[in-house]
């Protein structure tokens, strides 16, 4: 149910914020520069040099509504074709879509408020897109942090290009978008669960407190099958917030005076997922913990130290050279795999 979804996220999102002219070309200006610092240290292409959208908290959640829906349709069939028996069967048809509207619209709608780029949350849209930057969190993070606004802005721009170019090799999103539909797939609902939620439904009391709870509308079991995809899942995410992470230190070293304080404050607003990231995190199990993040950067600092900058850009040759998540803590075992059937 997008409108639903629609009605929820514009709530949340709250009221148009207007963002000063000079403000929005700064950011446009700031993200041309990532564009030419990111593609000196790194042989990904960049694709069509795009400029950034500068956007409000309400524009971020109304154009991004549904450019993620290959997290929920997956489980729109799921719910269809549960054959669950009982009053979750007779539930389902009905009230199945407006469980899944709610949870995109408040997933939306919470993120809105947290959100500084495009693929600030690790996930990609479901295809390839405008760059949007979200002034009021980018501006709000740095005054919070009492940080260089300045030096914010470029950073986030930084972080944003850097994602573009990995997205930006063509197998990169068609991989991770099928390792999350395999995933998916494999779910199973949680009867019990659901036939609860389901009856909330009709209860504007509990609606209420539905919508308040991050993990009000979760339902699904990962099964023991499905464990090494969601590992894989959790690797490659590591790996692309990583590799952004290694990639921006050498990109901003001598841009960023204070680069150690900027990643001191994003590694705290890390370990505190916003309540957007949540409902993801236990919507799907897909939870990325700030070692992870860690660990992606450390993978790739260790393999430019041991074998080259040359061997990092063999991470991006196709699938079969994605470390797994074992391999993310033992460079050696990917690189025997990787790098030396080629020396």
């Amino acid at each position: 149910n997008w409108k639903l979804a629609g009605e929820i996220s514009r709530h949340l999102a709250g009221e148009p914020e207007p963002i000063e002219p000079w403000l929005a070309e700064e950011y446009r200006d700031l993200t041309r520069l990532a564009q030419m610092k990111i593609a000196e240290v790194t042989d990904l292409e960049l694709g069509d040099a795009i400029d950034a959208i500068p956007v409000d908290r309400a524009s971020w959640a109304s154009l991004n509504l549904e450019s993620f829906r290959y997290l929920v349709e997956p489980l729109a069939e799921k719910m269809n074709a549960s054959g669950a028996g009982g009053p979750l069967e007779g539930m389902m048809v009905p009230l199945g879509p407006a469980i899944l509207g709610a949870q995109m619209g408040i997933m939306t709608g919470f993120l809105s408020h947290r959100i500084l780029g495009q693929f600030d949350i690790g996930l990609p849209r479901a295809e390839a897109g405008d760059l949007y930057l979200v002034v009021p969190n980018v501006e709000a993070f740095a005054a919070e942090n009492h940080l260089d606004a300045r030096q914010v802005r470029l950073w986030v721009a930084l972080h944003e290009v850097t994602h573009q170019a990995e997205f930006a090799r063509p197998w990169v999103r068609p991989e991770f978008v099928g390792l999350i539909a395999r995933y998916l797939d494999g779910l199973e609902l949680d009867p019990a669960f659901l036939t609860e939620k389901l009856q909330s439904f009709t209860d504007p009391d509990q609606m209420e407190s539905l919508l308040s709870d991050p993990a009000g509308l979760a339902g699904l079991i990962t099964t023991p099958e499905q464990r090494p995809i969601l590992e894989a899942i959790q690797a490659f995410m590591a790996l692309i917030e990583g590799y952004a992470d290694y990639l921006m230190d050498r990109a901003a070293v001598k841009m960023l005076p204070d680069l150690a304080q900027m990643r001191d404050a994003m590694e705290r607003r890390r370990a505190e997922p916003s309540q957007g990231e949540q409902i993801i995190n236990r919507m799907l199990g897909l939870d990325l913990k700030l070692e992870q993040y860690r660990l992606g950067a450390d993978f790739c600092t260790e393999v430019a130290r041991r074998w080259g900058e040359d061997a990092v850009d063999q991470l991006w040759t196709g699938p079969e050279a994605l470390p797994s998540l074992d391999e993310l803590h033992d460079p050696v075992a990917w690189a025997a795999r990787v790098l030396l059937p080629d020396l």
